[in-house]
């Protein structure tokens, strides 16, 4: 005999049991919105490869923040352009940096947007790699420390989660951020 033998109905029966047994909803509720931050005044630049989305400066996120807030979206995650680049990244956790920037502006108009932040360093490097690269290889253990300065730079600017991207070891950073929260 093949596969199902039996095939119960009983929770598609009437609109009421399907809406309380449904396992997914998909509602502004449950997502946040990608926002790309730049520096300078007055910039949308389009990303061609997400319609509707650009990179702005931080007046002209200010303004969509507000449409995103107005929209029922819960939160924005946060991704910065910087001003310039290098070896290790170090606009990442500038104080006046464009993410740090974008942060404070947030919370300066009292938004009520959950800000989660991209702590990844590959935008913010020279050759583009997510942290220290040393004979061609990108080395872990310099790089959490850095990755952590990141975490803790955008705690510090008001943001309220990170958000790390792709690197091994990374959750250390969650227990520098909490520990950097303790003593502030």
């Amino acid at each position: 005999m093949s596969f199902p033998v039996v095939r119960p109905r009983r929770l598609r029966r009437s609109e009421a049991i399907r809406s309380l047994s449904r396992e997914t909803r998909l509602s502004t509720q449950g997502l946040l919105y990608p926002m790309f931050v730049c520096p300078g005044r007055g910039v949308r630049n389009p990303i061609g490869s997400m319609p509707g989305v650009a990179q702005q400066s931080v007046d002209k996120f200010l303004e969509e923040c507000r449409e995103v807030e107005q929209l029922g979206i819960p939160g924005i995650v946060l991704f910065g352009i910087p001003v310039k680049k290098d070896a290790r990244g170090s606009e990442a956790w500038a104080a006046d940096g464009v993410v740090q920037r974008a942060i404070e502006a947030i919370r300066s108009a009292k938004l009520n947007l959950l800000v989660m932040t991209d702590v990844c360093l590959c935008e913010y490097t020279d050759h583009g790699h997510c942290g220290v690269v040393e004979n061609g290889e990108v080395k872990n253990d310099p790089t959490l420390e850095l990755l952590a300065a990141e975490s803790l730079s955008h705690a510090r600017a008001g943001g309220g989660y990170c958000r790390a991207f792709g690197h091994d070891g990374r959750a250390g950073r969650r227990d520098s951020q909490g520990a950097r929260r303790r003593r502030v």
